[in-house]
């Protein structure tokens, strides 16, 4: 995320705008390419003969209100009525990676259960990379790579038939023992020639597939599981790339998912490294294959998946996500993951280089002016194919399909901005993100952009996001939005640049709307995440605390969440409003959980409570439903009350390590404070397993750590008194929090006579040798490079409270290595930690978790730098 200057960060997206309808659509019930048999027309699941082997009934209702859990009723009940339209086989093919085997092997069989619970026989082909690299040199053999490609010889095929047949067992097993049947198959399905035999050794290409044994399992009632060794016709065993044997399955067999299970949960990019959401072949191949960090498994898998899809019909895509979200990627609109297609091309053309039956058919469709008789196309084009001797020649953006369409105006004079005449999209068109990929390349030729939306617009977030700056205009009925602005000075300027340009055209002119889109249900893309552009509803229990008020200081700048319930138990504050919010007009509430269990104008409660506290309000919030999203609201828990969840539905809400799991989670813990600092400090050191031993932290909170309950731990006078006052020496359960999601640790806490702040000394044995401060530095700088939340400190820089108090950063530095021992051989780090435990400890990360369960980026409403707050704790008018 980019800095900003303090003036473009107070225009940038600061307030909530009820902004204007530029690409003018409304949305109808659109799927991504899912269906399968699910016979679910009677009381109970009906399974064909072939399934009754053990196959468990499932009732109805009790499907349903799972599939309610991960999608919207639209999705839940087109899915109900169209899974018996294609034969089982074609269902799904899931090509499993190795390591989802060794390390996620609970997730992926309880995901891979579910499906066959309700009907669904997906054909699993998984690898075992991991495993056989590690047997191999435990055998002293080197793996050796050609074009992604393992070079097999003859004791390396030998390891690998052993491992597969090991692997493809215990996966089956895995299966078996959740009750759903499968049928290891280790061979038979394909038929392969050599290679190259000189280059590659014993690699199969394969020429044949022999559904044969597939349809054998189904119509058993049993999972195919297959590995993906091939044999030539003489019976010479050839090892396939799991990735290459997937593709060519998917070719036979035409299912409607193909589904690539990976660690990861998407494809990273490897320049920003973040999650790519989507990948247009068609218009990014190329490009993507001439960066240089496309190598390897990467460039082997994007040129299988590349082939795969020309095979394949236009509608036909992969995605690659991780198994805990099988489920919805299989069952909602919006998926997960990297979603890979076709897609289509786009295009740069003049006004007379478009089709005008095309753009005719495209604007009179979707675009208010036309559509409302305002003015007609035809008119339209003709004004804009006009020259005109002080503006240049519009520049028209939009795909192949003429989904989308957009006509940009250049800058005529040097100093100015380009800007957005019209901005149209059908609803096809913003649900596939042909919309997102137009407008990524037309900011790419014109960096420095302005545009105009109506002050009514329900569609103010697709803009917030994409604006580095807006200010209201046309005595208030206008929004004038610009990018790549980056000083007072250029801001002068855009307006300047609107104000010349609407006193040059009509009245009626410089009101229009611009014609950017009106709502979508498609959530790939960060530019439509949710089914409402407009802002999501926040409900917040426990408003009247340190941390709940933070929360609100946090939710009054932020472009996409209002606060929508605000409940206090405090009585006598029931009615009043809430100070600190200043976007709406918004009152303290005291509600009971019976009362939150029939609200519905709440789409995420954040939870600020005691520990012990949440369950009757977490009962409640599952019985509600939310106005913007599937299901039941989101719920981020502040707690430690679900930390420790063995169920898997609560998600650990570490953003930085746990980024993954958490986007479109339901239910989130909120990490601890104290937690927060210790696992961020130690968790590229655990990542890259340079532990030898548990970390010893010794920890100093500020008061506002003790809540704003009196206690010894925040009378100030008190600890004045004593300094410090140290409390839980052993089993704090922030200790327990730490060593169970990120590494071992003994720790101590105090609180000092400060109010906010956390300062954290932590020394940890390091395995290996060889350690030095800037290998440690790099070490913590790499880790965390595309973390702006996270600082690392140079050069020795010891942290300190007064570093992080009032940021939403946490701060880690002061590295020391100390050897000891024997020729000085054990060694151990020492470093600090500094957190805000009320921001980046509390408020902060819930925002962060909200962000990514409702499907936009961490960052968004977060200023990286945060604001100077009192050290002497908040002066809230209504605590």
């Amino acid at each position: 995320m980019l800095a900003r200057s303090a003036l473009i960060n107070r225009l940038a997206c600061a307030r909530s705008f009820p902004v204007s309808r530029s690409l003018a659509v409304t949305c109808a019930a659109q799927t991504r390419v899912i269906a399968h048999p699910l016979a679910l027309g009677v009381a109970r699941a009906t399974y064909s003969k072939a399934s009754t082997h053990g196959a468990p009934n499932i009732e109805k209702e009790t499907i349903t209100r799972l599939l309610y859990n991960i999608g919207s009723q639209r999705e839940v009940q087109w899915y109900l009525n169209h899974f018996s339209s294609v034969e089982s086989q074609k269902f799904a093919v899931i090509k499993v990676g190795g390591a989802i085997i060794s390390d996620h092997l609970d997730s992926l069989a309880s995901s891979v259960t579910f499906l066959n619970q309700v009907g669904l026989f997906p054909i699993l082909l998984h690898g075992a990379g991991p495993q056989l690299n590690q047997l191999l040199e435990d055998a002293g053999v080197e793996p050796n790579y050609i074009d992604g490609i393992r070079v097999t010889d003859a004791k390396t095929l030998t390891i690998a038939r052993s491992v597969f047949a090991r692997e493809n067992i215990k996966l089956a097993d895995a299966l078996e023992a959740r009750g759903t049947r499968a049928r290891p198959i280790n061979g038979g399905v394909f038929t392969a020639e050599y290679l190259d035999p000189q280059k590659y050794g014993l690699v199969g290409k394969i020429t044949h597939v022999n559904k044969g044994p597939i349809a054998s399992a189904i119509s058993a009632g049993a999972l195919p599981v297959l590995t993906s060794l091939a044999e030539t016709p003489d019976g010479q065993v050839l090892n396939v790339n799991a990735d290459v044997a997937a593709s060519e399955l998917a070719k036979v067999i035409e299912p409607l998912k193909i589904v690539y299970l990976n660690e990861k949960g998407g494809m990273m990019h490897g320049g920003t490294g973040k999650l790519m959401d989507v990948i247009n072949l068609d218009e990014d191949y190329e490009a993507l294959m001439k960066e240089p960090w496309v190598k390897y498994g990467t460039r082997l898998k994007l040129r299988e998946i590349h082939d795969l899809l020309q095979h394949l019909p236009r509608t036909s895509s992969v995605s690659i996500i991780s198994p805990e979200h099988l489920q919805k990627e299989l069952f909602t609109h919006s998926g997960a993951g990297t979603l890979l297609r076709r897609g289509y091309r786009l295009y740069k053309h003049t006004i007379a280089e478009l089709d005008g039956d095309r753009v005719r058919a495209l604007l009179s469709a979707h675009d208010p002016e036309i559509s409302s008789g305002t003015t007609s196309v035809a008119q339209y084009l003709t004004n804009l194919s006009q020259p005109h001797p002080e503006k240049a020649p519009i520049v028209a953006y939009g795909d192949e399909g003429y989904e989308v369409i957009a006509l940009v105006r250049p800058p005529a004079n040097q100093g100015e901005m380009a800007v957005i005449d019209k901005l149209v999209s059908s609803n096809s068109g913003l649900l596939h993100n042909v919309l997102d990929g137009v407008w990524t390349k037309l900011a790419k030729d014109f960096p420095k952009l302005q545009w105009t939306i109506p002050m009514n617009d329900p569609n103010k977030a697709w803009h917030f996001e994409r604006c580095d700056g807006s200010v209201t205009v046309d005595g208030g009925r206008q929004v004038l939005m610009f990018r790549g602005v980056t000083s007072p000075e250029e801001v002068k300027k855009a307006v300047e640049q609107y104000l010349a340009r609407t006193r040059a055209a009509s009245p009626a002119a410089a009101a229009k709307a611009s014609g950017v889109f009106a709502q979508s249900s498609q959530k790939r893309a960060f530019s439509t995440t949710s089914s409402s552009s407009s802002a999501f509803r926040v409900g917040l229990v426990g408003a009247r605390g340190f941390t709940g008020q933070e929360l609100i200081s946090i939710l009054n700048r932020h472009p996409r969440l209002d606060l929508a319930k605000s409940l206090s138990r405090s009585k006598e504050l029931a009615g009043t409003r809430v100070a600190a919010y200043t976007k709406g007009d918004a009152r303290y509430a005291n509600l009971t959980p019976g009362d939150v269990s029939r609200v519905t104008d709440v789409d995420a409660w954040v939870l600020a409570l005691p520990n012990g506290a949440s369950d009757p309000w977490v009962a409640a919030i599952r019985e509600a439903k939310a106005p913007n999203i599937a299901g039941h609201p989101v719920m981020v828990d502040l707690s430690a009350d679900y930390r420790f969840d063995k169920s898997g539905l609560w998600k650990y809400g570490l953003v930085e390590s746990h980024r993954a799991s958490l986007r479109g989670a339901k239910c989130i813990s909120n990490p601890g404070c104290y937690a927060t600092g210790m696992q961020l400090a130690l968790w590229p050191l655990a990542r890259a397993k340079s532990l030898a031993g548990p970390a010893s932290v010794f920890g100093v909170s500020g008061y506002s750590g003790a809540g704003t309950t009196p206690s010894p731990k925040n009378d100030v006078k008190n600890l004045v008194h004593n300094s410090l006052l140290a409390y839980a020496l052993a089993g704090h359960i922030h200790e327990r929090e730490a060593s169970k999601h990120t590494a071992p640790v003994h720790f101590t806490p105090h609180v000092g006579p400060f109010f906010r702040g956390i300062h954290l000394t932590i020394q940890v044995p390091l395995s290996g040798s060889g350690w030095t401060e800037d290998k440690v530095t790099n070490l913590f700088q790499k880790a965390y490079k595309d973390e702006p939340l996270v600082v690392v400190a140079d050069d020795g820089e010891v942290p300190s409270v007064a570093d992080i108090r009032g940021k939403h950063s946490v701060v880690v530095g002061g590295f020391k290595v100390v050897s000891s021992g024997k020729d000085q051989q054990q060694q151990r780090l020492v470093m600090v930690a500094a957190i805000d435990n009320l921001r980046k400890g509390a408020a902060t990360q819930a925002v962060q978790n909200l962000n990514l369960a409702l499907g936009m980026d961490d960052l968004v409403g977060i200023d990286v730098h945060g604001d100077v707050v009192p050290v002497d704790g908040p002066a809230f008018a209504d605590s």
